[in-house]
């Protein structure tokens, strides 16, 4: 199987735990692969992803073999594969702008970014990397509130002729006139905004459709978060918050039975606590009617290693996009984009996104291999059967377990 070749711009915690998960799951196959939401998306297994072009802006990363890089400071995620192999993929400078916040100099360089003295690159620079290494999918890691930094490298996505992921809140796949800009290109696009594998968003929701379907009337909710990475450190800035806020408390409403007035839910992070490094503690309470009218409230406390919780997801999203790649489906991949995104261009439930997401990665995996399909079959049924007669079964079994508007 070919490799998915990706580049990264954010060489943080995230990207070290999606790269760390890729060599780790080369030792295992589908029985022992703990984990994983899908062990094969379309024939593309977990490790069937490289990474080709990293940028960064932290001079204890740029200039670095991605692979040494990924666990420099100020990372402090667990590190589950700490025998990484050389990728022979070096950092390079990338562009600053608005991804680095002023009061982020304030703290020490073994919590906080060290900008890198390297020369900045240029738009054409990034551009030509992303061509020269046949970049297929641009993941964005640039911390919350990168709004200029975000629009810049979508832009060298866009002349590169790249697919691109946006695992941060700043809306570019749910804004129509960067939508429409992918789609003209071809490019397909997955975002805003990445969700956990299971997460304080995650939980929040599922609870929230869960009052919907059992008839209880929610009143008043909130979700508070504490966490020790850079992340939590970006956001003490709260300048940088207004799409991570409006991206979170969105996930939420979109499921309510009936929209919460602002005044009765609050959702955001809430506070740096160093000592948890990459540990985040969510409390989630939520209060509400019964039958009778009687009141209840629910109480929640999740711990969870936030960044291999995120790589969870990236690993999906990643393929998912490769097989949009492989049909020349362009512009939004609105299933994918729901399901693994809080800010996704339409919100569905997570169950319908996950059935609607499903039914799409069936349909290009099986497509995307008629050949292959077709021989085996022959084989089995003994027979000849022409290419014609194969793709109608294929057809007929997708088209039988679709329904409108899945893709």
């Amino acid at each position: 199987m070919e490799k998915i070749r990706i580049a990264i711009v954010g060489l943080g915690n995230c990207a070290s735990s999606l790269l760390q998960g890729i060599e780790y799951y080369k030792g295992k196959d589908s029985k022992d692969a703990i984990g994983l939401m899908h062990w094969e998306i379309g024939g593309y297994k977990p490790y069937d992803v490289e990474v080709v072009a990293a940028f960064d802006i932290d001079r204890r990363k740029v200039g670095k073999d991605v692979a040494e890089a990924i666990f420099a400071p100020p990372n402090c995620t667990t590190v589950f594969c700490p025998h990484m192999p050389k990728t022979g993929v070096t950092v390079q400078m990338g562009r600053v702008l608005d991804g680095f916040s002023d009061h982020m100099r304030d703290y020490d360089p073994d919590y906080t970014f060290v900008l890198s003295n390297e020369r900045e690159a240029t738009k054409e620079e990034i551009v030509a990397t992303l061509r020269q290494t046949r970049t297929e999918i641009l993941l964005n890691y640039l911390p919350v509130g990168s709004e200029a930094a975000t629009r810049f490298y979508a832009e060298c996505a866009l002349e590169a002729g790249v697919a691109f992921i946006n695992n941060i809140p700043v809306f570019i796949v749910s804004n129509p006139e960067w939508a429409e800009k992918f789609r003209a290109k071809n490019l397909p696009i997955i975002g805003d905004d990445i969700k956990a594998q299971l997460g304080a968003t995650i939980t929040h929701r599922t609870l929230s459709d869960l009052f919907r379907k059992r008839g209880v009337k929610l009143e008043r909710t909130y979700q508070l978060n504490t966490g020790g990475n850079t992340d939590f450190l970006n956001m003490l800035n709260r300048s940088r918050l207004a799409s991570k806020k409006e991206s979170k408390t969105e996930a939420v409403q979109s499921v309510l039975a009936q929209r919460l007035p602002a005044e009765n839910i609050h959702i955001g992070p809430s506070d740096y606590v160093p000592w948890q490094k990459d540990n985040k503690v969510c409390f989630i309470r939520m209060e509400g009617k019964l039958f009778g009218d009687v009141p209840m409230h629910l109480e929640l406390r999740l711990s969870v290693e936030d960044s291999p919780n995120s790589a969870g997801v990236a690993i999906d999203a990643i393929r998912c996009c490769k097989l949009a790649l492989e049909r020349g489906k362009g512009g939004p991949l609105y299933s994918p984009s729901a399901y693994f995104m809080k800010h996704p261009p339409k919100q569905f439930t997570d169950e319908e996104a996950f059935r609607r997401g499903r039914l799409s990665a069936r349909l290009y995996g099986y497509l995307r291999v008629p050949y292959e399909r077709r021989l085996v079959q022959g084989q089995k049924a003994a027979s000849r059967a022409s290419e014609e007669v194969a793709q109608t079964a294929i057809a007929r079994d997708v088209v039988a377990h679709m329904e409108p508007g899945c893709l």
